[in-house]
């Protein structure tokens, strides 16, 4: 029987497009025997790895990412102890927001604790900042992994264990394939970092310049990583012009990339034949 594994790429908001290729998987009946994710898609990987389906996922987002209120809400959820200490160490400081006590408020309350408890075996990738190296977890404290993997630099802080500093995936691995590569007969990759827009004739902004170089060095490692595993499918949607920060337009967000899941379902079933 053929198998696939599924490596779902870093990209922030726009990482929100991985659910149209878990509502692919579930259409089609198909499980993945392993899944890797980076940064947003670690989250989205761990959720779907644990059972949320892409739905419960799309009802979660739509009541409380996309209202910028939300985010204050659900930290009301946050037990009087962590939500004290989620201020003292920064709180909504630009730049210092510890993701750690962030998730605590924000996740659903059946996202898992622990690897152990996942359904289909996760592995997540973050960036050891003083081992300038991807680091992979796929044992022990899931939400710490997926703080470390989501440590976007300049938003959050880096994430601390064990004497060591995880900042996003992003930096390193941005579409973990090699993890997930020799665990199947296929890997299944969605890379949904940015890019450039507008308009081809005017010279680029400063900002849009810094932004974009880094969104095709991260574009580049991924697509180097997929030339390497033949046996690859790279889906990319069509998320250029969003930020990384966009959860504010996740309907928008979902909306424009709804193709993806009609291009992952024909892309899967060959792989199938």
């Amino acid at each position: 029987m053929t198998t696939i594994s599924l490596a779902l790429g870093a990209g922030g908001a726009r990482g929100l497009a991985h659910i149209h290729v878990l509502r692919a998987l579930e259409e089609l009946g198909i499980r993945p025997v392993a899944v890797s994710g980076s940064s947003i898609g670690s989250i989205i990987g761990a959720a779907y790895c644990a059972g949320i389906t892409s739905d419960e996922l799309v009802a979660e987002i739509e009541s409380g990412l996309d209202d910028p209120l939300g985010l204050l809400r659900d930290m009301t959820r946050i037990n009087r102890e962590s939500f004290t200490s989620f201020f003292k160490k920064g709180g909504f400081r630009f730049g210092q927001l510890d993701l750690e006590r962030l998730l605590e408020g924000v996740l659903p309350d059946e996202f898992p604790r622990t690897f152990e408890e996942l359904e289909i075996p996760l592995k997540v990738s973050a960036t050891d900042y003083y081992g300038e190296c991807a680091n992979i977890f796929d044992e022990g404290d899931l939400r710490f992994a997926v703080a470390a993997s989501s440590a976007i630099p300049g938003v959050f802080l880096p994430v601390k264990k064990d004497g060591r500093f995880f900042i996003d995936g992003n930096a390193t691995d941005p579409c973990p394939i090699s993890v997930v590569h020799d665990l199947a007969d296929h890997v299944v990759a969605v890379d949904v970092t940015g890019g450039a827009t507008g308009d081809p004739t005017e010279r680029p902004g400063l900002f849009d310049v810094n932004y974009v170089a880094g969104q095709l060095m991260q574009k580049s490692i991924v697509r180097t990583n997929a030339a390497k595993h033949p046996n690859t499918v790279l889906l990319r949607p069509p998320v250029d012009e969003f930020f990384a920060l966009d959860f504010h337009k996740a309907r928008e967000i979902l909306d424009e990339t709804e193709a993806l899941k009609e291009q992952a379902k024909t892309a899967i079933d060959a792989l199938m034949v």
